[in-house]
């Protein structure tokens, strides 16, 4: 099996139920309520969009499309009942310019090279309308680099200012931005610490680093999952000043 495969397998046994899934929702749930406000009927479209997952989620706010490159995702997502699928590049968003009032891109440009991530966010940029909302969600903080970046194919993890320059430089202008996943920062630190002090995966398709995706024990994966959403009211107040993640709501001009 091909590592993105493998990855995207994991992924579709625990998006529904683990516990960093379940926080990711709390966390971005209001920025789409933001992001959505006053708009009737409203396009929404997931760049790199995986199983599809997601798109549940969006589907709550307007008519909600994804695409990504990778054809088991999209197969794992149509089995599961899901629709509006394509299959594309974020490098060549296969719509038209201004179709979109909501362009979302969760965890996937930290995985692209230079170029194609430039090119990835001008596309987003594209296909929003005048006045419409991007949101990203990428890892974070280069100290958090562990097995997992393995399995993921991080080529990098983002500070605020890089996530910062890479949206503005497109022509996006930041409505918030904050670290998330700091509720479970200290723990995360010490155990990728040690990952790399032992020397990380060689390759992706370890069971090391797919054990990082893995749904963990009843009773942990409801006690971080109530941490998650502690923080996520946390959130709704302050910006948090570390954590794993970066979560990034931006606005094309009008």
């Amino acid at each position: 099996m091909r590592p993105v495969d493998q990855l995207l397998r994991a992924t579709a046994q625990a998006e529904a139920r683990h516990f960093w899934f379940r926080g990711f929702r709390f966390f971005v749930t209001p920025l789409l309520q933001r992001a959505t406000a006053g708009v009737a009927n409203g396009r929404l479209l997931d760049c790199g969009c995986g199983t599809g997952a997601n798109l549940e989620l969006l589907s709550r706010f307007g008519r909600a499309y994804g695409f990504d490159l990778t054809r088991s995702g999209l197969e794992a997502g149509r089995a599961r009942g899901r629709t509006r699928l394509a299959r594309a590049s974020v490098a060549a968003v296969p719509f038209s310019d201004n179709t979109f009032d909501l362009v979302t891109s969760f965890d996937v440009l930290y995985a692209l090279e230079s170029d194609i991530e430039a090119k990835a966010v001008a596309e987003m940029y594209r296909v929003l309308k005048p006045g419409g909302h991007l949101i990203v969600n990428v890892a974070a903080m280069e100290s958090l680099r562990g097995n997992h970046s393995v399995l993921s194919h991080e080529a990098r993890r983002y500070s605020r200012a890089s996530l910062t320059s890479l949206l503005t430089s497109a022509g996006f202008s930041i409505a918030r931005i904050t670290y998330t996943n700091a509720s479970l920062f200290l723990p995360m630190l010490a155990l990728r610490t040690l990952q790399r002090a032992r020397g990380l995966s060689a390759h992706d398709a370890s069971p090391d680093a797919e054990q990082d995706i893995a749904v963990p024990p009843a009773a942990l994966n409801t006690l971080l999952t109530a941490l998650l959403r502690l923080e996520s009211e946390w959130l709704a107040v302050a910006n948090n000043p570390f954590g794993s993640s970066l979560l990034c709501l931006a606005r094309k001009p009008a």
